[in-house]
């Protein structure tokens, strides 16, 4: 569905500085805006935090526009279409850091991956945590001490830094209070083979039933466990799964929409539609009109200091 008219979006490949901590983390100083074209957006399996140190930053997503200053953080979730760019003329300075979750959770903290795993919407929902003051001290300091280890590398920094992504995880929890009635509780160990499952096997077709006895259940106890654990069916995590890489190959592949929906395991094109309008209220083709029309339209007027004012952190 890519053309020459759509907004540019890429995979940015994130280069660990060491491969056992799963992370990459700098510090940035950008002393010009991009321009308009070169606003790229972009995304990763990482997830990404963002602490503005100096001047002012502009942060998207397709769905919200942050506009950030010195001492906050914006979080991106895994996969999550995102892009940013200086606001004004003072020259920014910022760390980010990129971050794998999985290996940070091991038996004994299993129990609390759920919140963590984007089940049902990307982990920017955590930018209203953000929001308030406590939780950005508290979370900026952790970003600041992870970056100054691993720009060090004294002897034993591994611990080090592995302590302060855990104690970052559990600052972002415990300030979750909203989420934290709203999660089912996830039996990791029951349910990831399942997940990873269906993750690798996408494209292909998925009967709840094969599926079931790979896991080893039954039908019916299949069923009730995953509704259990993830809070939805299995049809409908599915084509939730399916839709969501049906955005992303919409701007970022060049395929007609018969051949995404056909990538993404879904043969009937009428079904196809169907979902893509139920999860996001429009077409595929309306869908990547928004894209572009975030590109072209949005971003100008948010990077117009003007209206910096009314978009809301």
């Amino acid at each position: 569905m890519k053309s020459v008219d759509q907004p540019i979006v890429y995979q940015e490949p994130i280069i660990y500085q060491n491969q056992a901590l799963c992370l990459k983390v700098w510090r940035f100083i950008q002393e010009k805006s991009f321009q308009h074209h070169q606003m790229s957006w972009h995304f990763h399996p990482e997830i990404e935090l963002i602490l503005i140190e100096e001047g002012e930053q502009i942060a998207m997503t397709p769905d919200a526009t942050y506009i950030l200053k010195p001492q906050d953080i914006v979080l991106f979730g895994s996969s999550e279409l995102h892009r940013t760019n200086m606001q004004g003329n003072t020259p920014l300075k910022y760390i980010v850091l990129h971050l794998d979750l999985k290996p940070y959770f091991n038996p004994a903290t299993m129990m609390y991956y759920g919140h963590f795993s984007e089940l049902s919407e990307p982990l920017s929902r955590m930018n209203r945590i953000l929001a308030r003051r406590e939780a950005r001290l508290e979370v900026g300091a952790l970003i600041t001490k992870i970056h100054e280890e691993v720009m060090m590398q004294q002897r034993g920094y591994e611990l080090a830094v592995s302590a302060w992504v855990q104690q970052l995880l559990l600052t972002l929890y415990r300030h979750d209070h909203e989420m934290e009635a709203a999660l089912p509780k996830l039996d990791t160990k029951l349910m990831e083979p399942v997940l990873a499952y269906i993750d690798a096997h996408l494209s292909e077709t998925l009967d709840m039933r094969h599926v079931a006895s790979v896991a080893g259940m039954s039908y019916s106890y299949f069923s009730k466990v995953f509704k259990k654990n993830l809070g939805t069916t299995f049809i409908d995590y599915v084509n939730r799964k399916r839709i969501a890489m049906a955005e992303r190959l919409l701007v970022t592949k060049e395929s007609t929409i018969e051949e995404i929906a056909s990538d993404v395991g879904i043969s009937n094109m009428a079904h196809f539609y169907e979902l893509f309008k139920r999860f996001n209220g429009c077409t595929p083709k309306q869908y990547a009109e928004k894209m572009l029309s975030l590109d072209n339209k949005r971003d100008r007027a948010a990077l117009s200091k003007d209206t910096a004012s009314t978009i809301p952190l």
